[in-house]
């Protein structure tokens, strides 16, 4: 298939030059016969010494042509230049071999080989003058691409015109755009990556530095009294668990973000879903003195969602909404259903998020400095762990807040299956 359409491909031009020498053969004897009403038998000769001019100029033109000297030319200009004077030439041919038999006079034929000379001359000026207007446009297109391969990718080129050339400019434009978007998006992964690797690390080696300084305290003996040995143990099993619980974080975000976590997709009850996890964290909230409040309006459910992963998402943001929420606060929970989407959004009255960190709160192991701190729980992972169960469903996630006025998350998730 590929094979037929090259062949296709390269005949073309050949098919068209043959086809242009036909079509103006036809239009020369028609305007003959239609101005000058000749004899058959002067149509006929005329017929035959141009169809002889013409197969003449078929034969140098493709003999021109496969010659290869426009693929060996340094120069487009110098190809179009050539173009132009071997147009000229059979021109000239034609033209002076047809006054050469018509044209009684010397006088007469001197003076059309001299029009004629000047006539080339002046095709071939003219020919190379815009000529130049669009190798111009080709030198600025190579010396854009030239910038390109040495790095700089904000180079762009002028579309002017319609024609080729300004479709070819556009879609350089487009290229560039894209390699700038793919570099800069390469750069911002690199960043992540490197700074997955501190804060991970980070991460692990506070607890793991604590695990052996407790483990070498009992080791040694130096921690001998049944009741200290009792609390370094207690302590101990506290950062495995941290250890454990941030090592699963890390497991299922790097799942997410491959694409490796399958979804469980079934109609459920968003409703109940909110309820049990508020039910959860009733004894949380009581014990700092938050209230907890939620709502559904009526005929949101049911949901097409996995009940196990959007209860992690409902827990998440629950729970980060009741670590930043005061004594006296309020939390609320609501749920409602739009054109396309049911919503689920989580207010809560805390100390809100600075304007500087809430474009990054869904970063992994971001924290800000009243978003999300270690010293208040959490590694700063679960915000973006409900970003990815989230969009995995073909949702979207958001926050809205300002300090001091307390942050509102929501989420949207589609009431369509998504797609997979």
């Amino acid at each position: 298939m590929n094979t037929t359409m090259e062949k296709r491909r390269s005949l073309a031009p050949h098919l068209r030059f043959l086809g242009g020498v036909a079509l103006t053969l036809a239009l020369a004897l028609a305007i003959f016969f239609l101005l000058m009403n000749p004899p058959v038998r002067d149509l006929g000769l005329m017929a035959l010494f141009l169809a002889i001019t013409a197969a003449i100029s078929v034969v140098v033109g493709y003999g021109a042509y496969r010659l290869g000297w426009i693929n060996h030319s340094p120069r487009i200009s110098w190809v179009l230049l050539g173009g132009y004077a071997l147009a000229s030439v059979l021109t000239f041919l034609n033209v002076w071999v047809t006054a050469r038999l018509m044209f009684a006079s010397e006088h007469d034929l001197l003076l059309a080989t001299v029009l004629l000379l000047f006539a080339a001359g002046i095709a071939m000026s003219v020919g190379y003058f815009l000529s130049v207007a669009l190798t111009d446009r080709i030198v600025t297109l190579n010396g854009a691409a030239l910038e390109i391969a040495q790095g700089d990718l904000s180079v762009r080129v002028p579309v002017t015109g319609n024609d080729e050339m300004a479709s070819l400019a556009h879609t350089f434009n487009e290229m560039a755009a894209q390699l700038e978007a793919a570099d800069r998006k390469q750069r911002e992964l690199d960043t992540l990556r490197r700074n997955l690797i501190a804060w991970a690390g980070h991460d692990l080696r506070t607890p793991l530095a604590s695990i052996q300084a407790i483990v070498e305290a009992l080791a040694d003996g130096v921690v001998e009294d049944p009741g200290t040995v009792d609390r370094y143990l207690h302590t101990a099993q506290r950062e495995i668990r941290s250890l454990s619980l941030l090592i699963d974080d890390l497991f299922e975000l790097a799942q997410l973000e491959a694409g490796g976590v399958p979804l469980e997709l079934s109609p459920n009850s968003i409703s109940d879903l909110i309820s049990d996890t508020m039910e959860s964290f009733s004894e949380l909230a009581g014990r700092q003195g938050v209230t907890l409040a939620g709502s559904v309006d009526p005929g949101v459910d049911p949901v097409i969602m996995d009940a196990q992963l959007i209860g992690r998402v409902l827990s998440n943001l629950l729970g980060n909404a009741l670590r930043h929420t005061p004594a006296g606060g309020t939390v609320q929970v609501r749920a409602y259903r739009t054109a396309e989407n049911v919503a689920v959004e989580i207010q809560d009255t805390g100390e809100g998020i600075d304007a500087g960190d809430l474009p990054h709160i869904f970063e992994r192991f971001y924290r800000g400095e009243k978003s999300r701190s270690r010293a208040t729980g959490g590694a700063g992972l679960g915000l973006a762990i409900a970003k990815g169960i989230v969009e995995a469903h073909g949702g979207q996630i958001g926050a809205k807040s300002a300090p001091g006025e307390g942050t509102c998350f929501s989420f949207l998730l589609p009431t369509q299956r998504p797609r997979s």
